[in-house]
């Protein structure tokens, strides 16, 4: 059986992608399930990540976000037996790769997959939608009534956060980076059929004469925005190209409002002492976002079993609705993961098994 490993180089960008011959262990542990892969979607590989956790292999396993048809059950399993439809994100210390014909893989990672649903369409949703639940209910405490700022709506992760804020009531800006983008954004429904935008204002900030502050505060009579969810932010004057219209820290704290909360995605994110100020004068918070950390507490397992059923439910609903490329076959993984790997897409990559 063969899956899709990083071969990790010197530097991050020596890392190469290669088909690996792999073998799934035959006997199972008490509460492993074992399930052949039907789609499994390609996430960038957080390198750094892996060497600050001492997960360091010569391989790392690619492809983590699976859905399939459960094959065989350990003797103390109790959520699913075999022929059960499931989907679920491998742990991050996994030596299996999601594209391996089947895997093996602990039975609280996995939740039940309604059968109408695409395969496709629930591997391709559901790392990006914990990352929008753990942004908005876990991070940001999102209710009724407020107004969440999310910078580059139209990427995979932006468009789910735009759909779940709006299913709860907040009022939703957004930040387009090209005039496609924008276009995108302005024409997101909630339903076909629909005429309410999901998007209350998009904000080109690829056009130089558009202001991302002044925009935040006009749209909110000058009271700032109750959440923000960024892409990203611009640390240095000289950037590269492709994080150009990334915002300053300091133009996010500006256009935050009393009491707000800024999550950010940015690691390396590193606030002056008049940035502290600036927040402590709002009683505004800060967090970051790192959906891994989900897998680093089983004290964590139950809520994060929720959040898998409730997306997969959105899903089921029309609630929440990823943006899909083509799906992609097998033998194309290698080039689909390096291009996934050194650009942010703009539509979410699978492959089909």
């Amino acid at each position: 059986m063969k899956g899709l490993y990083c071969k990790v180089g010197e530097t991050a960008a020596e890392a190469k992608f290669v088909i690996q011959e792999t073998n799934v262990p035959s006997a199972l542990g008490s509460n492993q399930v074992k399930v052949q892969v039907k789609a499994c979607a390609l996430s960038p590989l957080d390198l750094k990540l892996h060497e600050d956790l001492k997960l360091q292999r010569d391989l790392v396993p690619v492809g983590r976000e699976i859905v399939g048809i459960v094959l065989q059950v350990g003797p103390k399993v109790t959520f699913f037996q075999p022929d059960d439809e499931v989907v679920g994100i491998l742990p991050l210390d996994t030596a299996m790769s999601g594209l391996c014909e089947a895997v093996v893989i602990n039975e609280n990672h996995l939740v039940q997959k309604p059968e109408k649903l695409r395969w496709v369409e629930v591997a391709g949703a559901i790392r990006d939608g914990l990352r929008a639940y753990t942004a908005l209910h876990t991070l940001a405490r999102m209710a009724s009534g407020h107004t969440l700022l999310v910078l580059d709506g139209a990427s995979p992760f932006g468009v789910l956060s735009i759909q779940l804020a709006h299913y709860h009531g907040v009022k939703v800006l957004a930040s387009a980076l090209s005039s496609e983008d924008q276009k995108f954004l302005e024409q997101l429904r909630p339903s076909v059929g629909v005429r309410e935008s999901l998007v209350a204002r998009v904000i080109g900030v690829w056009d130089t004469k558009v202001d991302l502050v002044d925009s935040c505060l006009e749209e909110t009579g000058g009271l700032g925005v109750d959440i923000v969810i960024d892409s990203g932010v611009r640390l240095h004057e000289e950037e590269p190209e492709a994080r150009c219209l990334l915002p300053y820290k300091h133009d996010i704290i500006t256009l935050l409002g009393v009491g707000g909360h800024w999550v950010t995605t940015e690691q390396n994110l590193q606030l002056d002492p008049p940035d502290s100020r600036s927040l402590f004068l709002k009683a505004a918070s800060l967090s970051f976002l790192n959906e891994e950390v989900w897998g680093a507490s089983s004290a964590r397992q139950g809520r994060y079993l929720h959040i898998m059923k409730d997306i997969v439910e959105k899903l089921s609903t029309g609630t929440l609705r990823p943006q899909l490329e083509d799906p992609v076959p097998l033998y194309d993984a290698t080039v689909s993961m390096e291009m996934v790997q050194k650009k942010p897409v703009r539509k979410r990559l699978v492959i089909q098994l």
